[in-house]
Order: C-alpha cells, then structure tokens, then sequence
C-alpha cells in the first residue's frame, strides 16, 4: 500500500488528486483509490515562480482533502504543458503563458513539499505523454500502439509504439501542435513561428483563426471579433447560425484532420484517443470531424478515433499512474 499524488499543469489550470494504492509500484488495470483533490486556475505570472507556488498551493489542497500531509505520499507525477527541461525539472518559455513565465521549476520544489528525493520519487512528463501513460496504465482496450492527443489551450501528443512510451529528448517528444498545417503562415503561434496547427485549432488562438478567416471573405458576423473577451467557446456557440463561426469550425476540422493524418503517418496508432477542454466540450465538431474526415487523408490503416476514456481527468490521472509505476 501507498500514497502517491498526480499533477496536472494546464495553461489555464492546475489539478491534483492524491491516491491510495494496494500495491507499490503496481496498477494492474486498476484505478488506485482516490482519497482527495483539488483545482486551481493556473497563475499567470508575473514570473514562473508564482506559476510553481500555485502548483504547490493545489497539490497541499489535494492532501488536506485526503487528510494527508504532504510527506506521508511515496510519489509524485506530474503532467504538464511543455516545452520541458527534464534534467532540471522544469517548464521552459512555454508558449502558452505570457512571457514573462520563462521558467516553471517543478520537480525539485514538489520532491521538498513531499520530503522525497526529486530524482526518485517526482515523475515529470508533458502532459500527453501523461495521458497516453493513464490511457496505457488505467484503460483495460488501450493497444500499445496508441496516442493521446488534446486539443485544449494548446494541442500535443502522447505516443506509444510497440508498448513503448516515447518521451524524447529532454521529455518533449510528441510537440505536434507545431507541425506546420499552413505553408503560407498566415498565423502566427504562440511559440512565435508561423503556420502551425496550435496557431489555428487550439482553444488559445481559435479567436484569431475567426478574425482572419473575417478578413479574407467580410461577412457579418454575430461573432465579438473585437472583443477582448472574445473566446473559442463563442465560435462553436454561434456555429449552428452564425455563418462565419460555422466555417470558422469547419475549417479547424479539416486541419485537424491533416494534423491527425500526420500522426498516423508517424506512428501508426491503432488508437487515437482525444482529449482536452475544446474537444471534449464539443465533441461532435471536433472528434466526430475528425473521424468523418481522416479517410480522406491516411493510406495507411486508419486508426480509431475516439474520445479519452478517462475524460478531463486523464492527464492527472496519467500522472498519477506515472508515480505509482516510475518511482524507485
């Protein structure tokens, strides 16, 4: 038996969850028992030091839910945004908080709260590679030749191939959402190139995939295109009335249609599993898009497209499963 806790470092929150297992260092198909959790919105600076400070304020949440202080869990896995130094156990300029946050520390500050060792007991993973880890570990049909891809305030992948996750140099493999899906560039994403499929279908910068695709053909539009409050929910609200919102969600299907198609290419899943907010809270515009549309792109077999298994929770739940099965 043990304690382990999971986190998740979103763009916009931050999950923990702690849990009980029966067997150290085993899963077996079987969720541990989760005792406590908690959720925070994910700061936003001023520096990456408030972002850290947050993490830790939602992890001591997790465990005063669970009635557990912080030293008493064996482990600690972490799923978060990237683009991550593994060796240091940080975030480096993600590209989805404002830039002043150049560098999330994580795994040294969550092994002090917990009195581990960093290098033992914290588990830090992007959080795709987290999902894929949960989806692997926790989804009793998940083959292992498997990705987990979210489209959310960004859009990453987790990879699995031959029952191996793959993590990469540094931990950041599976950086998908900066393929390039538009050759001419005419957006630009947030981690400051052009043309990339982050900067047109995530839940970031849908917004300005509107205003553009508004400026190409001018058409009136329900849509608050100049609202700084202006945001991806509104797009798939107006879609079933408002004509440029329905093609505004009609063309971020085909892309990410050509975004899945690449990692079918890639890595030849059996299995795509999609997660993140923009998917799963519009599932038919976007995972039933995608699945409508793939065939028109893959000549190899085409892979299952489904929604997560395990919901919003997958990423802290794929971490989670990340400490019980990776700490020492």
């Amino acid at each position: 038996m043990g304690y382990y806790a999971g986190v998740d470092l979103g763009a916009t929150h931050v999950r923990a969850l702690v849990a009980e297992t029966t067997g150290e260092g085993t899963l077996d198909g079987a969720e541990p028992t989760v005792l406590g959790r908690a959720r925070r919105s994910t700061p936003r600076g001023p520096t990456g030091e408030a972002v850290t400070a947050g993490v830790l304020d939602c992890l001591r949440g997790a465990c005063a839910d669970a009635g557990l202080d912080p030293t008493a869990l064996a482990g600690v896995g972490i799923g978060s945004i990237g683009p991550l130094d593994r060796d240091a156990g940080a975030v480096v300029h993600p590209p989805n908080l404002p830039d002043g946050v150049e560098r999330v520390s994580l795994a040294d500050p969550i092994g002090d709260l917990a009195g581990v060792s960093s290098a033992d007991r914290v588990v830090l993973n992007n959080d795709t590679i987290a999902g894929v880890t949960g989806e692997r570990a926790l989804v009793p049909d998940t083959p292992g030749n498997a990705v987990y891809l979210t489209i959310s305030s960004g859009i990453g992948a987790g990879v699995c191939v031959d029952g191996h996750v793959l993590s990469g140099w540094k931990g950041n493999a599976g950086e998908i959402g900066h393929v390039t899906v538009d050759a001419e560039g005419r957006l630009t994403c947030g981690c400051g190139k052009d043309g990339h499929w982050e900067a047109y279908c995530s839940g970031e910068n849908l917004p300005d995939f509107a205003r553009l695709l508004h400026d190409e053909d001018p058409t009136e539009t329900a849509l608050p295109l100049s609202d700084e409050d202006f945001a991806a929910p509104d797009v798939f609200a107006h879609a079933p009335e408002d004509d440029l919102a329905a093609r505004v969600v009609d063309r971020a299907a085909d892309l990410n249609a050509l975004g899945v198609a690449t990692i079918a290419h890639a890595y030849a899943p059996e299995v795509v599993s999609v997660g993140g907010s923009v998917a799963l809270e519009n599932e038919s515009p976007v995972i039933d898009a995608i699945r409508d549309r793939i065939d028109d792109h893959v000549i190899t077999t085409v892979p299952e497209i489904r929604p997560t298994p395990l919901g919003e929770d997958v990423v802290v739940k794929g971490a989670l499963a990340s400490a019980v099965l990776e700490t020492r």
